[in-house]
């Protein structure tokens, strides 16, 4: 298949919205080719949404059978997403030069080949082994993944398409991810959910060598060893210093030491990029209007959303005390809305802008957040919650397709891998830190409940005045 010509790069932003007179065009059907690449491609963006979350209610069991404490269950989300978000920009920058579709099916198969060693785990050591390979090849997949779209289908209608079917199907992914833990964990143990993603592996990888086409970057530049230096390794500092700081609080020496160890390697990092003559990251790009307030809009979506489900889930069980099946049937109501969602967001962004839709988008999922702090011990909160977040869900996808639009609209070809990986370690970085920041209140408070009311209204105050800064920040951008 050939490699669609580059978009000429340009100091604006190409307009992504019909005037008011004309109705926006239809996206051209997709050849059966291009409709096979897809489902590849979704499928493995699905496998990885579904690695987030399917592990969420099987917490409490995995932990007796492996011998973990509460305090140390999050490490089971978090050994998954150090690696997948500190790795994610040289993955991509790796998959520019030396070819995307290469980078991309080593991912997967790593990314089995761990699922498979968590699945057979059998103490605490062997399985975050396993979760943090997984982390590893997801951050080889995602960012590649989004390039081979991004390359594969031109800007205007058809990526319109194609972005929203991958943004609904990684919101479905990560709500069926709840879904399915409860109902495996309950039928067939928590080591189940670990080989479902083996077996998605197991689809997916056979058909990607001869759907996929090979991508890179027109040139082989030399990689950018001292940036990619830094920003890893700044990545993993940050990353783990907040998690850590959740269960041992800010004052132990080791998270101040990483911390502050990050924030320099990161701010080296900034350095090292002005003085290169073949960055890993365009600073350029970087002073866009529509990739910085892009990437503000995903980070606070998914770290504010994934908080939400987190306590959401302990919410549930812990003060409801509803099974994990009951509470996956739940986050199931929120995948089926996230669903119908994704039907019309590609329409909704035609008709209105990406840059708007991200900001409503926004709004409504913050009001919509802020609903929930009507939560008690009655049995009418479970139509509360179940309500309220199914609504959030859906305008938490209307950004997640919005912000991802925002960011890689105009980027050329050859520099598609930087934009994803930006877009992609938003979505990691904001998965990451949201529970670090917000969760910890919840699970350290004296009664749950108080500590659940908290975490919304922050949650609900953070993404309001995000959306009016993404409003004031993006004015005037079509």
């Amino acid at each position: 298949m050939a490699i669609d010509t580059p978009q000429e790069d340009t100091t604006t932003t190409p307009t992504t919205t019909a005037t008011p007179a004309t109705a926006p065009a239809p996206a051209p059907r997709l050849s059966r080719r291009d409709a096979l690449v897809l489902f590849v491609l979704c499928a493995a963006q699905f496998m990885v949404a579904l690695d987030f979350s399917v592990l969420n209610v099987a917490l409490p069991v995995l932990g007796a059978d492996l011998g973990m404490s509460r305090s140390a269950l999050q490490w089971a989300v978090t050994a998954f997403a150090l690696p997948s978000g500190g790795f994610l920009l040289l993955s991509g920058r790796v998959g520019d030069l030396f070819g995307r579709r290469k980078v991309f099916l080593a991912g997967l198969a790593l990314f089995g080949t761990a699922s498979l060693l968590a699945t057979l785990a059998w103490d605490p050591a062997s399985f975050l082994t396993g979760r943090a390979l997984q982390g590893l090849g997801a951050a080889m997949i995602v960012p590649t993944g989004m390039s081979l779209l991004t390359t594969t289908f031109p800007e205007g209608p058809q990526r319109d398409r194609a972005l929203g079917i991958s943004g609904t199907l990684l919101s479905l992914g990560y709500t069926c991810g709840m879904v399915f833990g409860g109902v495996l964990t309950d039928t067939l143990g928590w080591r189940s959910t670990m080989g479902l993603l083996s077996v998605f592996v197991l689809i997916v990888l056979p058909l990607a060598p001869g759907l996929l086409p090979e991508s890179r970057t027109p040139q082989r530049p030399r990689l950018d060893v001292p940036g990619a230096v830094t920003v890893t390794g700044g990545l993993l500092a940050v990353i783990y210093s907040l998690s850590t700081a959740a269960q041992a609080g800010f004052g132990r020496a080791d998270v101040v030491a990483t911390l502050v160890a990050g924030l320099a390697l990161l701010t080296a990092f900034v350095f090292v990029e002005t003085r290169t003559a073949q960055p890993l990251v365009s600073l350029p790009m970087l002073r866009r209007r529509t990739v910085a307030w892009g990437n503000l809009g995903g980070l606070v979506t998914f770290s504010m959303m994934s908080t939400i489900i987190f306590v959401l889930t302990l919410y549930l069980q812990e003060t409801l005390h509803l099974s994990a099946f009951e509470t996956g049937l739940i986050f199931g109501v929120q995948g089926v809305v996230s669903a119908v969602a994704g039907t019309v967001a590609a329409k909704v962004i035609g008709r209105f802008g990406a840059h708007r839709t991200l900001v409503g988008s926004l709004t409504g999922q913050g009001v919509l957040i802020a609903a929930l702090l009507g939560l008690g011990t009655g049995g009418w909160s479970v139509w509360l919650a179940t309500a309220a977040v199914a609504l959030a869900s859906m305008c938490h996808l209307g950004a997640i397709v919005s912000y991802g639009l925002t960011v890689t609209s105009g980027v050329p070809d050859e520099e598609q891998g930087l934009a994803t990986g930006l877009v992609t370690s938003t979505q990691q970085v904001g998965i990451t830190v949201g529970i670090p920041l917000l969760g910890v209140l919840a699970t350290t408070a004296p009664r749950l409940l108080d500590g659940v009311r908290t975490v919304v209204a922050l949650d609900a105050a953070v993404v309001l005045i995000a959306a009016a800064a993404v409003a004031v920040g993006l004015r005037g951008r079509r």
